[in-house]
Protein backbone atom coordinates (compact mmCIF):
# COMPACT_ATOMS: atom_id res chain seq x y z
CA UNK A 1 0.00 0.00 0.00
CA UNK A 2 2.61 1.91 0.88
CA UNK A 3 4.93 1.79 -2.18
CA UNK A 4 1.49 2.06 -4.48
CA UNK A 5 1.30 5.54 -2.59
CA UNK A 6 4.69 6.26 -3.31
CA UNK A 7 4.62 5.34 -6.97
CA UNK A 8 1.23 7.75 -7.07
CA UNK A 9 2.51 10.38 -5.15
CA UNK A 10 6.22 10.07 -7.78
CA UNK A 11 4.26 10.42 -10.75
CA UNK A 12 2.08 13.47 -9.88
CA UNK A 13 4.90 15.13 -9.12
CA UNK A 14 6.29 14.07 -12.00
CA UNK A 15 3.09 15.79 -13.67
CA UNK A 16 3.08 18.68 -11.60
CA UNK A 17 6.68 20.20 -12.42
CA UNK A 18 5.86 19.23 -16.56
CA UNK A 19 3.29 21.42 -16.24
CA UNK A 20 6.00 23.96 -16.37
CA UNK A 21 8.71 22.13 -18.31
CA UNK A 22 10.60 25.65 -18.71
CA UNK A 23 10.89 26.50 -15.11
CA UNK A 24 11.22 23.06 -14.21
CA UNK A 25 14.18 23.02 -16.55
CA UNK A 26 15.50 26.08 -15.91
CA UNK A 27 15.56 24.99 -11.98
CA UNK A 28 17.12 21.74 -12.41
CA UNK A 29 20.12 22.83 -14.42
CA UNK A 30 21.68 24.56 -11.40
CA UNK A 31 22.08 20.74 -10.16
CA UNK A 32 23.32 19.35 -13.31
CA UNK A 33 25.92 21.65 -13.64
CA UNK A 34 26.69 21.47 -9.89
CA UNK A 35 27.35 17.77 -10.13
CA UNK A 36 29.04 17.69 -13.62
CA UNK A 37 31.55 20.13 -12.17
CA UNK A 38 31.96 18.16 -9.24
CA UNK A 39 32.71 14.89 -11.19
CA UNK A 40 34.88 16.68 -13.78
CA UNK A 41 37.30 18.60 -11.16
CA UNK A 42 37.35 15.21 -9.00
CA UNK A 43 38.29 13.34 -11.95
CA UNK A 44 40.95 16.04 -13.60
CA UNK A 45 42.48 16.37 -9.82
CA UNK A 46 42.19 12.39 -9.37
CA UNK A 47 44.04 11.56 -12.85
CA UNK A 48 46.67 14.35 -12.22
CA UNK A 49 47.51 12.84 -8.47
CA UNK A 50 47.52 9.13 -9.91
CA UNK A 51 49.77 10.22 -12.62
CA UNK A 52 52.66 11.64 -10.29
CA UNK A 53 51.75 9.09 -7.25
CA UNK A 54 52.59 6.17 -10.26
CA UNK A 55 55.87 7.81 -11.36
CA UNK A 56 57.12 8.27 -8.02
CA UNK A 57 56.54 4.48 -7.14
CA UNK A 58 58.50 3.97 -10.05
CA UNK A 59 61.62 5.29 -8.09
CA UNK A 60 61.10 2.55 -5.43
CA UNK A 61 59.53 2.79 -1.84
CA UNK A 62 63.13 1.40 -1.10
CA UNK A 63 64.99 3.16 -3.13
CA UNK A 64 67.39 6.20 -1.77
CA UNK A 65 68.54 8.31 -4.08
CA UNK A 66 71.80 10.30 -4.26
CA UNK A 67 73.13 12.34 -6.59
CA UNK A 68 75.99 14.68 -6.59
CA UNK A 69 75.22 18.56 -6.79
CA UNK A 70 78.08 21.42 -7.34
CA UNK A 71 78.37 23.71 -4.88
CA UNK A 72 78.90 27.49 -5.03
CA UNK A 73 81.81 28.55 -7.09
CA UNK A 74 84.38 30.21 -5.75
CA UNK A 75 84.51 33.66 -7.14
CA UNK A 76 88.33 33.38 -7.11
CA UNK A 77 88.60 30.30 -9.02
CA UNK A 78 85.73 31.48 -11.22
CA UNK A 79 87.89 34.78 -12.70
CA UNK A 80 90.57 32.43 -13.54
CA UNK A 81 91.03 31.19 -17.34
CA UNK A 82 91.12 27.55 -16.00
CA UNK A 83 90.14 25.77 -12.89
CA UNK A 84 89.77 22.41 -11.77
CA UNK A 85 86.42 22.00 -9.76
CA UNK A 86 85.91 18.65 -7.60
CA UNK A 87 82.78 17.93 -5.67
CA UNK A 88 80.51 15.08 -5.85
CA UNK A 89 80.00 11.55 -4.60
CA UNK A 90 83.25 9.32 -4.79
CA UNK A 91 83.60 6.03 -5.49
CA UNK A 92 84.54 5.41 -1.59
CA UNK A 93 81.15 6.49 -0.36
CA UNK A 94 79.37 3.49 -2.24
CA UNK A 95 82.05 1.45 -0.45
CA UNK A 96 80.95 3.04 2.82
CA UNK A 97 76.95 3.20 2.83
CA UNK A 98 77.23 -0.62 1.65
CA UNK A 99 79.17 -1.61 4.24
CA UNK A 100 78.01 1.11 7.26
CA UNK A 101 74.61 0.15 7.16
CA UNK A 102 72.75 -3.36 7.30
CA UNK A 103 69.91 -1.89 6.30
CA UNK A 104 71.21 -1.24 2.72
CA UNK A 105 70.50 -4.55 0.78
CA UNK A 106 72.90 -3.19 -2.25
CA UNK A 107 74.15 -0.09 -3.94
CA UNK A 108 73.86 0.61 -7.21
CA UNK A 109 76.74 3.87 -8.59
CA UNK A 110 75.92 5.88 -11.83
CA UNK A 111 78.63 7.81 -13.71
CA UNK A 112 77.29 10.21 -16.10
CA UNK A 113 78.70 11.71 -19.19
CA UNK A 114 77.16 13.48 -22.15
CA UNK A 115 78.67 12.71 -25.73
CA UNK A 116 77.62 12.40 -28.69
CA UNK A 117 76.04 9.24 -30.49
CA UNK A 118 76.56 9.04 -34.12
CA UNK A 119 75.61 6.10 -36.46
CA UNK A 120 76.50 6.48 -40.23
CA UNK A 121 75.21 10.09 -41.05
CA UNK A 122 72.82 10.43 -38.16
CA UNK A 123 73.69 11.57 -35.08
CA UNK A 124 72.43 12.12 -31.19
CA UNK A 125 73.30 14.08 -27.98
CA UNK A 126 73.01 10.81 -25.81
CA UNK A 127 73.95 10.76 -21.96
CA UNK A 128 75.74 8.11 -21.23
CA UNK A 129 75.43 6.20 -18.23
CA UNK A 130 78.58 4.06 -16.67
CA UNK A 131 76.18 1.66 -14.11
CA UNK A 132 76.30 -2.20 -12.89
CA UNK A 133 72.88 -4.75 -13.62
CA UNK A 134 71.23 -3.80 -10.43
CA UNK A 135 70.53 -0.53 -12.04
CA UNK A 136 68.19 -2.52 -14.58
CA UNK A 137 66.79 -4.05 -11.32
CA UNK A 138 66.18 -0.79 -8.80
CA UNK A 139 65.07 1.14 -11.89
CA UNK A 140 62.65 -1.08 -13.58
CA UNK A 141 61.85 -0.48 -17.32
CA UNK A 142 60.39 -3.08 -19.90
CA UNK A 143 62.99 -4.37 -21.89
CA UNK A 144 62.10 -3.82 -25.55
CA UNK A 145 64.84 -6.04 -27.38
CA UNK A 146 67.43 -7.58 -27.24
CA UNK A 147 69.26 -7.63 -22.92
CA UNK A 148 70.26 -5.45 -20.04
CA UNK A 149 74.04 -5.50 -19.18
CA UNK A 150 75.23 -8.04 -17.11
CA UNK A 151 77.94 -9.19 -14.32
CA UNK A 152 79.56 -11.32 -18.21
CA UNK A 153 79.79 -7.49 -19.64
CA UNK A 154 81.34 -6.54 -16.11
CA UNK A 155 83.62 -8.79 -16.03
CA UNK A 156 85.08 -8.63 -19.62
CA UNK A 157 84.90 -5.05 -19.89
CA UNK A 158 83.24 -5.46 -23.24
CA UNK A 159 82.08 -2.71 -25.65
CA UNK A 160 78.40 -3.27 -25.25
CA UNK A 161 75.56 -0.38 -25.07
CA UNK A 162 71.67 -0.56 -23.99
CA UNK A 163 70.09 2.26 -25.89
CA UNK A 164 66.19 3.81 -24.41
CA UNK A 165 63.43 3.27 -26.96
CA UNK A 166 63.96 6.87 -27.76
CA UNK A 167 67.77 6.96 -28.78
CA UNK A 168 67.43 3.98 -30.74
CA UNK A 169 64.47 5.20 -32.83
CA UNK A 170 66.64 8.18 -34.01
CA UNK A 171 69.80 6.00 -34.28
CA UNK A 172 68.65 3.27 -35.43
CA UNK A 173 65.41 4.12 -37.78
CA UNK A 174 66.45 2.84 -41.02
CA UNK A 175 68.97 -0.27 -39.51
CA UNK A 176 68.74 -3.37 -37.75
CA UNK A 177 68.30 -2.65 -33.98
CA UNK A 178 70.42 -5.51 -32.37
CA UNK A 179 74.15 -5.55 -32.88
CA UNK A 180 74.21 -2.68 -34.51
CA UNK A 181 77.78 -0.68 -33.78
CA UNK A 182 77.56 2.91 -32.05
CA UNK A 183 80.38 5.13 -31.85
CA UNK A 184 80.12 7.50 -28.74
CA UNK A 185 82.72 10.17 -28.95
CA UNK A 186 85.59 8.61 -30.00
CA UNK A 187 84.75 4.84 -28.95
CA UNK A 188 82.67 2.13 -30.44
CA UNK A 189 80.39 0.33 -28.89
CA UNK A 190 77.87 -2.64 -29.75
CA UNK A 191 74.18 -2.15 -29.14
CA UNK A 192 72.67 -5.23 -27.20
CA UNK A 193 69.41 -3.72 -25.84
CA UNK A 194 66.49 -1.55 -25.75
CA UNK A 195 64.68 -0.46 -23.02
CA UNK A 196 61.80 2.09 -22.77
CA UNK A 197 62.34 5.22 -20.26
CA UNK A 198 60.34 7.50 -18.83
CA UNK A 199 59.88 11.15 -18.59
CA UNK A 200 61.06 12.78 -15.08
CA UNK A 201 58.76 14.47 -12.71
CA UNK A 202 60.86 17.62 -11.92
CA UNK A 203 60.66 19.91 -9.11
CA UNK A 204 62.40 18.30 -5.96
CA UNK A 205 62.99 14.65 -7.46
CA UNK A 206 63.28 13.22 -10.86
CA UNK A 207 63.13 9.75 -12.17
CA UNK A 208 67.04 8.45 -12.50
CA UNK A 209 66.53 7.58 -16.30
CA UNK A 210 66.59 10.34 -19.46
CA UNK A 211 64.90 9.46 -22.74
CA UNK A 212 68.11 9.91 -24.23
CA UNK A 213 70.14 7.17 -21.70
CA UNK A 214 72.73 4.69 -23.23
CA UNK A 215 73.99 2.40 -20.74
CA UNK A 216 77.49 0.87 -20.09
CA UNK A 217 79.30 -1.13 -17.91
CA UNK A 218 80.63 1.80 -15.18
CA UNK A 219 84.27 0.38 -15.35
CA UNK A 220 83.80 0.95 -19.40
CA UNK A 221 82.88 4.15 -19.07
CA UNK A 222 85.80 4.85 -15.98
CA UNK A 223 88.44 4.04 -17.97
CA UNK A 224 87.35 5.41 -21.73
CA UNK A 225 86.36 8.30 -20.61
CA UNK A 226 87.87 9.34 -17.13
CA UNK A 227 86.28 11.33 -14.22
CA UNK A 228 87.68 15.05 -15.10
CA UNK A 229 85.22 16.43 -17.42
CA UNK A 230 86.08 19.87 -19.65
CA UNK A 231 83.50 22.46 -20.60
CA UNK A 232 84.31 26.00 -22.35
CA UNK A 233 82.77 29.01 -21.60
CA UNK A 234 83.34 32.63 -22.79
CA UNK A 235 86.86 32.69 -22.97
CA UNK A 236 87.74 30.24 -19.85
CA UNK A 237 87.84 26.60 -19.71
CA UNK A 238 86.08 24.72 -16.90
CA UNK A 239 87.34 21.50 -15.53
CA UNK A 240 85.42 19.31 -13.53
CA UNK A 241 86.29 16.15 -11.42
CA UNK A 242 83.45 14.16 -10.62
CA UNK A 243 83.90 10.30 -9.29
CA UNK A 244 80.45 9.48 -9.21
CA UNK A 245 77.01 11.64 -10.30
CA UNK A 246 74.70 9.13 -8.18
CA UNK A 247 73.79 6.16 -6.43
CA UNK A 248 70.77 4.56 -5.57
CA UNK A 249 70.52 2.29 -2.16
CA UNK A 250 68.10 0.04 -1.66
CA UNK A 251 67.04 -0.37 1.82
CA UNK A 252 65.63 -4.18 3.25
CA UNK A 253 62.06 -2.71 4.07
CA UNK A 254 60.45 0.36 3.47
CA UNK A 255 60.12 1.06 7.30
CA UNK A 256 63.91 1.61 7.57
CA UNK A 257 64.28 3.70 4.53
CA UNK A 258 63.96 7.47 6.11
CA UNK A 259 65.92 6.50 9.31
CA UNK A 260 68.75 4.95 6.57
CA UNK A 261 68.52 8.09 5.06
CA UNK A 262 69.47 10.65 7.68
CA UNK A 263 72.16 8.23 8.60
CA UNK A 264 74.05 8.21 5.36
CA UNK A 265 73.28 11.92 5.16
CA UNK A 266 75.04 12.11 8.84
CA UNK A 267 77.65 9.71 7.41
CA UNK A 268 78.21 11.87 4.17
CA UNK A 269 78.77 14.81 6.17
CA UNK A 270 81.75 13.75 7.72
CA UNK A 271 83.36 12.94 4.26
CA UNK A 272 82.07 15.81 1.93
CA UNK A 273 83.68 19.17 3.57
CA UNK A 274 80.54 20.92 1.47
CA UNK A 275 76.98 19.99 0.63
CA UNK A 276 77.82 18.82 -2.55
CA UNK A 277 75.70 16.35 -2.88
CA UNK A 278 71.46 15.97 -2.48
CA UNK A 279 69.43 12.88 -1.01
CA UNK A 280 66.24 12.68 -1.97
CA UNK A 281 63.57 9.67 -0.74
CA UNK A 282 60.70 8.89 -2.84
CA UNK A 283 58.66 7.20 -0.23
CA UNK A 284 58.42 10.56 1.31
CA UNK A 285 57.53 11.84 -1.75
CA UNK A 286 54.91 9.58 -2.08
CA UNK A 287 53.57 10.33 1.33
CA UNK A 288 53.59 13.80 1.02
CA UNK A 289 52.09 13.39 -3.26
CA UNK A 290 49.52 11.65 -1.27
CA UNK A 291 48.08 14.02 1.43
CA UNK A 292 48.50 16.67 -1.25
CA UNK A 293 46.24 14.42 -3.49
CA UNK A 294 44.30 14.59 -0.36
CA UNK A 295 43.79 18.30 0.27
CA UNK A 296 43.32 18.97 -3.64
CA UNK A 297 40.47 16.93 -3.72
CA UNK A 298 38.55 18.18 -0.74
CA UNK A 299 39.31 21.82 -2.20
CA UNK A 300 38.42 20.87 -5.64
CA UNK A 301 35.01 19.04 -4.35
CA UNK A 302 34.41 22.15 -1.89
CA UNK A 303 34.67 24.80 -4.75
CA UNK A 304 32.36 22.34 -6.61
CA UNK A 305 30.11 22.14 -3.89
CA UNK A 306 29.53 25.72 -4.48
CA UNK A 307 27.68 25.25 -7.66
CA UNK A 308 25.37 22.15 -6.23
CA UNK A 309 24.93 25.45 -3.27
CA UNK A 310 23.35 27.64 -5.75
CA UNK A 311 21.36 24.78 -7.62
CA UNK A 312 19.37 24.02 -3.81
CA UNK A 313 18.64 27.54 -4.03
CA UNK A 314 17.49 28.08 -7.38
CA UNK A 315 14.92 25.19 -6.01
CA UNK A 316 14.03 26.67 -3.02
CA UNK A 317 13.39 29.38 -4.80
CA UNK A 318 11.11 28.40 -7.99
CA UNK A 319 9.19 25.73 -4.79
CA UNK A 320 8.64 28.88 -2.26
CA UNK A 321 7.05 30.13 -5.70
CA UNK A 322 5.21 27.13 -6.39
CA UNK A 323 3.84 26.79 -3.13
CA UNK A 324 2.05 30.33 -3.52
CA UNK A 325 0.55 29.48 -6.71
CA UNK A 326 -0.87 26.33 -5.35
CA UNK A 327 -2.15 27.95 -2.16
CA UNK A 328 -5.77 26.85 -3.08
CA UNK A 329 -4.88 23.21 -4.02
CA UNK A 330 -3.15 22.97 -0.89
CA UNK A 331 -6.45 24.45 0.81
CA UNK A 332 -8.47 21.93 -0.74
CA UNK A 333 -6.60 18.67 0.16
CA UNK A 334 -6.06 20.06 3.17
CA UNK A 335 -10.57 20.34 3.34
CA UNK A 336 -11.07 16.71 2.35
CA UNK A 337 -8.75 15.37 5.31
CA UNK A 338 -5.16 15.49 3.87
CA UNK A 339 -2.61 15.89 6.68
CA UNK A 340 0.72 18.14 7.35
CA UNK A 341 2.63 15.27 6.64
CA UNK A 342 1.00 14.06 3.11
CA UNK A 343 1.23 17.88 1.69
CA UNK A 344 4.89 17.62 3.47
CA UNK A 345 5.55 14.57 1.40
CA UNK A 346 4.34 16.53 -2.12
CA UNK A 347 6.19 19.08 -2.43
CA UNK A 348 8.98 17.15 -1.20
CA UNK A 349 8.74 14.44 -3.60
CA UNK A 350 8.15 17.42 -6.35
CA UNK A 351 11.79 18.46 -4.91
CA UNK A 352 13.46 15.50 -4.94
CA UNK A 353 12.13 14.43 -8.17
CA UNK A 354 13.89 17.31 -9.55
CA UNK A 355 16.94 16.99 -7.78
CA UNK A 356 17.35 13.37 -8.45
CA UNK A 357 17.02 13.77 -12.32
CA UNK A 358 19.49 16.76 -12.82
CA UNK A 359 21.95 14.72 -10.89
CA UNK A 360 21.87 11.89 -13.09
CA UNK A 361 21.96 14.28 -16.04
CA UNK A 362 24.71 16.11 -14.11
CA UNK A 363 26.71 12.32 -14.02
CA UNK A 364 26.38 11.79 -17.88
CA UNK A 365 27.97 15.44 -18.30
CA UNK A 366 30.38 14.68 -15.20
CA UNK A 367 31.11 11.92 -17.55
CA UNK A 368 31.83 13.88 -20.82
CA UNK A 369 33.70 16.55 -19.25
CA UNK A 370 36.49 14.10 -18.15
CA UNK A 371 36.33 12.29 -21.49
CA UNK A 372 36.43 15.57 -23.80
CA UNK A 373 39.14 16.90 -21.91
CA UNK A 374 41.62 13.63 -22.38
CA UNK A 375 40.48 13.27 -25.65
CA UNK A 376 41.36 17.23 -26.59
CA UNK A 377 44.14 18.33 -23.92
CA UNK A 378 46.04 14.60 -23.63
CA UNK A 379 45.54 15.27 -19.76
CA UNK A 380 44.89 11.99 -17.42
CA UNK A 381 41.75 11.96 -15.94
CA UNK A 382 39.91 9.69 -13.33
CA UNK A 383 36.74 9.26 -13.06
CA UNK A 384 35.68 7.15 -9.80
CA UNK A 385 32.68 5.16 -8.84
CA UNK A 386 33.18 6.85 -5.32
CA UNK A 387 32.65 10.32 -6.92
CA UNK A 388 29.49 9.53 -8.83
CA UNK A 389 27.77 8.00 -5.95
CA UNK A 390 29.10 10.83 -3.68
CA UNK A 391 27.57 13.52 -6.23
CA UNK A 392 24.32 12.19 -6.88
CA UNK A 393 23.79 11.63 -2.90
CA UNK A 394 24.89 15.30 -2.67
CA UNK A 395 22.22 16.18 -5.52
CA UNK A 396 19.65 14.27 -3.28
CA UNK A 397 20.54 16.09 -0.14
CA UNK A 398 20.33 19.51 -1.50
CA UNK A 399 16.59 18.03 -2.69
CA UNK A 400 15.85 17.20 0.18
CA UNK A 401 17.43 20.10 2.63
CA UNK A 402 16.54 23.17 0.40
CA UNK A 403 13.29 21.57 -0.13
CA UNK A 404 12.17 20.63 2.67
CA UNK A 405 11.23 24.84 4.48
CA UNK A 406 9.05 24.96 1.08
CA UNK A 407 6.99 21.82 2.06
CA UNK A 408 6.67 22.94 5.74
CA UNK A 409 5.46 26.05 4.76
CA UNK A 410 2.72 24.54 2.51
CA UNK A 411 1.65 22.20 5.16
CA UNK A 412 1.35 24.86 7.91
CA UNK A 413 -0.95 27.05 5.58
CA UNK A 414 -4.33 27.06 7.42
CA UNK A 415 -7.20 25.57 5.45
CA UNK A 416 -9.42 27.97 5.20
CA UNK A 417 -7.45 30.99 4.11
CA UNK A 418 -5.99 28.71 1.61
CA UNK A 419 -9.47 28.05 0.26
CA UNK A 420 -9.69 32.04 -0.03
CA UNK A 421 -6.69 32.79 -1.67
CA UNK A 422 -7.08 33.86 -5.54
Amino acid sequence: MRESRLIRNVRLGIKTLLLHKLRSFLTMLGVVFGVGSVIAMLAVGEGASQEALEQIRKLGSQNIIIDSMKPAEDKSQSNSRTYMNIYGLLYEDEIRIAESFESVRRVVPAKIIQKEGRLGNRALDLRIVGTTPGWFELVEREVIAGRVLTHRDMFSKGNVVVLTEHGARRLLATGNTIGEVLRLGSDYFEVVGIVQSENDLGGAIQTPDRATDAYIAIDVARERYGDVFSQRTAGSRTRELVELHQMIAEVRSADEVEATAKAVDRMLERFHKKKDYRISVPLALLRQAEATKRTFNIVLGSIAGISLLVGGIGIMNIMLASVTERTREIGVRRAIGAKRRQIVGQFLIETMVLSTIGGLIGIGVGLLIPWTITRVAGMPTVVSVSSLVLSLGISMAVGIVFGLYPAVRAARLDPIQALRHE
